[in-house]
C-alpha cells in the first residue's frame, strides 16, 4: 500500500477563565422581550427553564484585564507544551473567533493587527515564514481552520499548523436578554502535523455547507433589548426556536455526509464531539443521526459534554473539550490509539460542519 501525508494531531492546549458564574448570579437582572417588554414570569422561573433547556448550570468569563487574544495566547502555549514541538517551525496559525478584542473598559471590536499577528507576537515567533491570519466564521470557525490545516497539510508543502478558537462572548452579551445566560468565554489550540503513513489516519474527511438565503440573519448583532438603556453597544441576538429547528434537521446531514465520504459505518465512530451550543438540541441532533445512519441504539458515552459548567463559548467549545478529553480531565470518556471520533458545529451564518477523525494506533 502506498504511503500518503495525513494531517494528525500533536498537541492540544486550552485556558479555561477563572471567574465562575452562577444561575443564581443573574436572578438581580432585568429581562426584557425583543420589543422592549418585561418577561411576565419572575427571573427564577426564567433561570430554571433555560437550564432545562440548555443544561447550563454555570459559565466562564474572563477578567476585565483580559480579551480574546490574551486568552488564545494561554491556549496557544499550552498547545506548544503538550505537543513538544519548536514553535519556530509553525507554518501557520490560525485564529478562529467573531468579535475580536474586546476590552471591558471600551467595548468595540479591535481588529487590527489580526489577533493571530497579537498571538504570533505574544508568542515570540521571529519565523516570517510562520503565516498568520484570523477565521470568522460563526461558532464552526475552530473546525474551519482545521479543515483549512489539512488542505495545507496535503499540499506537501506545509508540515504543522497551529488552529485556535478563542472568544469572549461575555463582552458581547446583552444584560437585558435572557440568552445573555448562555454565553461564555473560553479558548483552545491545537497542533495538525503531515504524518506520512500507509494506514488510513488522521482527518479522514470533511463535509460543510452555509445557508444564507432564509438563515443568514438568526443570529445577528443589535441593540439591547432594555429600553432605557443609553448606550449605542451592539449585542448578540438569536433567533432561537429557528436555529433549533434548523440544527436538528441540517447538522446530521452534513455529520452523516462526513462518515460516508469516511467510508466509516456509524459503530465505530468512538466518540461524537459537538459544539456546546445547547444540551437538549445536541441531544435531538444525535438522534436523529443515528436513525439516520441506521443505528438502532445511542451509546451511553458517545457524546461527551461540557457546557453544564463552561456554558456555549462560541469557537472555542470544541478546542477546549477535545484538550479535557485527551488529557482525561471529563468523567467517564477516554480515547485510546485507533479510535474514530466525529466533530461537529453549527452557528452564525448559518455554517456547519464535521470532520471525521481517526487518532493513530499506539
Amino acid at each position: 500500500m502506498n504511503n500518503h501525508f495525513y494531517s494528525v494531531i500533536s498537541g492540544t492546549g486550552s485556558y479555561i477563565p477563572t471567574r465562575r458564574i452562577y444561575n443564581s448570579d443573574f436572578l438581580q437582572n432585568k429581562f426584557y422581550d425583543s420589543n422592549g417588554e418585561p418577561l411576565k414570569y419572575p427571573n427564577d422561573e426564567t433561570i430554571r427553564k433555560l437550564q432545562e433547556i440548555t443544561g447550563i448550570q454555570e459559565r466562564r468569563f474572563v477578567t476585565d484585564d483580559l480579551v480574546a487574544s490574551d486568552i488564545a495566547y494561554f491556549a496557544a502555549e499550552d498547545c506548544l507544551k503538550s505537543s513538544g514541538i519548536d514553535r519556530e517551525t509553525l507554518n501557520y496559525i490560525i485564529v478562529a473567533h467573531n468579535f475580536a478584542d474586546i476590552k471591558a473598559a471600551n467595548r468595540h471590536s479591535e481588529m487590527v493587527p489580526s489577533l493571530a499577528a497579537r498571538v504570533k507576537h505574544r508568542l515570540g515567533i521571529i519565523n516570517p515564514k510562520t503565516i498568520a491570519y484570523d477565521l470568522p466564521f460563526g461558532c464552526p470557525g475552530w473546525l474551519q481552520g482545521v479543515i483549512q490545516a489539512d488542505y495545507y497539510l496535503k499540499s506537501g508543502d506545509c508540515k504543522k499548523v497551529m488552529v485556535i478558537g478563542a472568544e469572549t462572548l461575555s463582552r458581547i452579551a446583552d444584560p437585558a436578554d435572557r440568552d445573555s445566560m448562555i454565553y461564555a468565554d473560553g479558548a483552545g489550540a491545537t497542533i495538525l502535523e503531515a504524518v506520512e503513513s500507509s494506514q488510513p489516519m488522521g482527518i479522514l474527511s470533511h463535509a460543510v455547507r452555509s445557508d444564507t438565503i432564509d438563515h443568514a440573519y438568526m443570529l445577528w448583532m443589535g441593540k439591547s433589548y432594555d429600553p432605557n438603556h443609553k448606550g449605542d453597544e451592539l449585542y448578540l441576538k438569536m433567533d432561537g426556536h429557528s436555529l433549533y429547528e434548523y440544527a436538528i434537521k441540517t447538522v446530521p446531514l452534513v455529520v452523516k455526509e462526513s462518515i460516508d465520504k469516511a467510508g466509516v459505518p456509524i459503530s465505530d465512530i468512538k466518540k461524537i464531539l459537538i459544539h456546546q451550543a445547547n444540551e437538549k438540541m445536541d441531544e435531538a441532533i444525535l438522534k436523529r443521526l443515528l436513525r439516520l445512519c441506521g443505528a438502532k441504539e445511542s451509546p451511553r458515552d458517545i457524546m461527551p459534554m461540557t457546557i453544564s459548567w463552561l456554558g456555549n463559548s462560541s469557537v472555542a467549545t470544541l478546542p477546549t473539550l477535545l484538550d479535557l478529553l485527551l488529557k482525561g480531565k471529563i468523567d467517564g470518556h477516554e480515547l485510546t490509539g485507533g479510535s474514530t471520533i466525529a466533530f461537529a458545529s453549527v452557528g452564525a451564518g448559518m455554517n456547519i460542519n464535521s470532520v471525521i477523525y481517526r487518532f493513530p494506533p499506539k
